[in-house]
């Protein structure tokens, strides 16, 4: 299972990567760079629940789930309120 997980990782990396031409080695590391940073602070990943990797490592996961759970059942009930006044079920 973890060697699947970084075969998907490095397939991710080339499909983002190789967009691009690279002439010089310092401009293909600085986009691996800029691929990681991303990947770790702002990709959101469906195996750990649509949170970044970095909100895990933080322990910020629990906290974001939280919110956004507050999230869904307060617009879950606004609907519930228009749905009635409009008379639909």
């Amino acid at each position: 299972m973890t060697q699947g997980k970084i075969e998907r990782y490095h397939r991710s990396m080339k499909n983002g990567v190789k967009l691009e031409h690279y002439y010089y080695r310092w401009e293909l590391e600085q986009a691996i760079g800029q691929w990681v940073q991303h990947y770790n602070h702002h990709r959101y990943h469906e195996s750990l629940n649509n949170v970044t990797p970095t909100d895990v490592f933080f322990g910020r996961d629990q906290q974001i789930l939280s919110r956004r759970d507050q999230i869904k059942q307060t617009t879950l009930a606004r609907r519930r309120i228009e749905n009635l006044k409009t008379g639909v079920v």
